[in-house]
């Protein structure tokens, strides 16, 4: 079982306080989970505050990084460490441009960078820089022409496509990945995001659902899977989570409830998950416990507990965080 760390590249607001972490802590923090061996550290993607954060913290606007370039400063930083993306809202990004970036920091990283993508939890985050360069735009098709070109482009020596989105003629994009195929992982729990999985991905990035939905949707995957002819040793099961550690269960769960994240899970209600299950569904608990919920989300086929949302009001609360979970649940797993 591997553990990753999302930074606050994209979490002001949405789960933390205005201000929250800088540059000088994405490096610090980075090198202090490649130290605690911590498998990677991951950066979300925003780029303008959403409608409910503007309600919360009236006139004070939300500090977004771009985690490709806060990666790319961490791989150069770093020796060992896998860096990745949870997630790369794709429909937001121009596929090529995209597809070179990712390319580069595998490159200068040594092929430790992972890519997931993901259509983005906020239409109104889409619509802002959007503008009116689309007519009705959906999402969905936006996400499926991306994959599919840089798909060509990871893999193919000269690449064409055209679609309704996205145009591009003969690239030859080189050097190609390391890593090889190129990780992509697929963000979405839906059965449209699985389907990209199968068809796309090396890995399948759901967020949390309470231990049955998941158990059954993991076997749908898998099920696709080898119908579609893949190769199970090779695609990543790897759920992000969120995380609290305390003494007991019972004030892990009060420093869940009263943390920043819960409106955060309020604002995504229209995804449909019930908030009743979050505590329990998600690694919050002592670390006797969440070792418990460990060994079950590895009994239904979790591979990854990736990028890993340690709610906080403080940089030092985070630190501790971070710490606890290493040292009082990792250490305390049987190695494989």
């Amino acid at each position: 079982m591997k553990f990753s760390v999302c930074l606050s590249t994209g979490f002001e607001g949405v789960m933390y306080p205005i201000p929250f972490a800088g540059p000088e802590d994405f490096i610090r923090q980075a090198r202090r989970c490649e130290e605690l061996g911590y498998h990677s550290v991951w950066g979300n993607d925003h780029i303008t505050t959403q409608n409910y954060v503007r309600d919360l913290f009236p006139g004070r606007p939300p500090n977004f990084y771009d985690p490709l370039i806060v990666l790319a400063a961490i791989a150069g930083a770093t020796r060992t460490i896998k860096i990745g993306t949870a997630i790369t809202v794709l429909p937001m990004h121009d596929p090529v441009y995209l597809a070179k970036q990712a390319i580069t920091l595998d490159q200068m990283s040594g092929g430790r960078f992972i890519m997931a993508v993901g259509l983005g939890a906020y239409r109104e985050e889409f619509e802002a820089w959007a503008g009116n360069r689309f007519q009705n735009p959906r999402r969905g098709d936006m996400m499926d022409e991306g994959l599919e070109a840089m798909h060509r482009l990871f893999n193919e020596a000269k690449a064409s496509y055209d679609g309704k989105y996205y145009s591009y003629k003969d690239v030859e994009m080189f050097p190609k990945s390391i890593a090889q195929p190129f990780p992509v992982y697929i963000g979405g729990h839906n059965v449209e995001a699985m389907e990209r999985a199968v068809k796309y991905g090396q890995g399948w990035l759901p967020g949390w659902q309470p231990l049955p939905v998941m158990e059954d949707r993991i076997a749908t995957l898998k099920r696709r899977l080898v119908e579609a002819g893949r190769d199970l040793a090779g695609f990543e099961i790897a759920p992000q989570l969120s995380c609290t550690v305390d003494q007991t269960m019972e004030l892990a769960e009060k420093r869940y409830m009263e943390s920043g994240l819960v409106a955060h899970r309020v604002s995504l209600a229209y995804t449909g998950r019930d908030l009743s299950h979050q505590v329990t569904a998600n690694l919050v608990g002592s670390p006797e416990v969440i070792l418990q919920k460990i060994e079950k989300l590895r009994s239904i086929g979790v591979q990854h507990v990736s990028a890993l949302m340690f709610p906080a009001n403080s940089v030092a609360e985070l630190d501790e965080q971070i710490e606890w979970f290493a040292k009082e649940v990792m250490a305390k797993l049987p190695k494989d």
